[in-house]
């Protein structure tokens, strides 16, 4: 088996690309064939992904954040190989869903190169993008895209950007009124936030769905209705936790097959890039891919 590293030079502010020296040094008389690629731009690492895994079987490591691995695992989409994930962004919301988040990067590297366990998990689909965490629509979108701005300057970890996004969307969103579809069951709402889930975090951390399993075949989805300004300032720290399900304005359903739709321009989170539409259709695709446990 080969193993192809995909690693984001900017991921982490420059934090992947601190594994090549250590990659080097664990493959040193080993025997074992391995590729280092360093993308270039985005979307970069889809190509790389796809242009590789259609050659053959092999172990793609995504070394950066989360934003990176979906981009890996669109490219992955329909081959044999299998996934192992590198922790080496600002958030690395997903792999939190596979292993204790207190295990160091550098141990989940060796595992991951040195180990055989792999665990079959659902992708999901929206639209025609794939992406294996969470997608969300509404007001933690815009904090989405808000944070990403503040990432982007220097000494900000990924939690407090977090928080200085949402202070920053709260002055300026407005709830949308939705229809959403779930299995056929029909709700149209005015809401604050919608996250369709496999995985359970994000935003550095943040709960929305503490129960989503990664392999049971099914969305958790996350449905808060119109919250004030006000009150927003008290969810916010029980949503953090994951300790937000009995609130009034919180309601959970579990699908497989959504629609999401609004006559306005909606601000969707995909994986934690965000893009605008006024339809979104997601679909789960049971034990899709491969991840190495390690």
């Amino acid at each position: 088996m080969e193993h192809l590293f995909i690693i984001n030079p900017v991921a982490g502010k420059g934090k992947a690309l601190k594994f090549i020296k250590e990659i080097k040094n664990l493959f040193v008389n080993s025997g074992k064939k391995y590729l280092i690629k360093i993308t270039e731009k985005p979307g970069h690492a889809t190509e790389i992904a796809r242009e590789y895994t259609r050659k053959g079987c092999l172990r793609v490591y995504s070394v950066g954040g989360d934003g990176t691995l979906n981009e890996v695992v669109n490219g992955m989409v329909g081959s044999n190989s299998s996934l192992a994930i590198i922790p080496a962004g600002s958030g690395n919301d997903f792999i939190k869903s596979i292993v204790n988040s207190n295990m160091e990067p550098k141990d989940i590297l060796v595992r991951a190169i040195n180990g055989s366990k792999v665990r079959l998990a659902d992708l999901a689909k929206v639209n025609e993008r794939y992406f294996i965490n969470i997608s969300s629509i509404g007001f933690d979108a815009e904090v989405v895209y808000n944070t990403n701005k503040i990432k982007k300057l220097p000494c900000i970890p990924g939690k407090l950007a977090y928080i200085l996004g949402v202070l920053i969307t709260l002055f300026k969103y407005n709830n949308y009124y939705l229809k959403v579809t779930i299995d056929g069951q029909y709700i149209e709402t005015k809401s604050l936030l919608t996250a369709v889930a496999n995985g359970r975090y994000y935003g550095g951390g943040m709960l929305p769905t503490p129960n989503a399993e990664i392999d049971d075949g099914q969305f958790d989805i996350c449905l808060i209705s119109e919250v004030n300004r006000f009150k927003i300032f008290r969810f916010l720290p029980r949503f953090i936790k994951g300790l937000h399900g009995n609130l009034k304005e919180v309601s959970f359903y579990r699908g497989k097959k959504i629609t999401i739709e609004c006559d306005k321009d909606l601000a969707i989170n995909i994986d934690g890039e965000v893009n605008k539409v006024r339809k979104a259709s997601f679909e789960i695709i049971p034990k899709a891919i491969s991840i190495v446990v390690p």
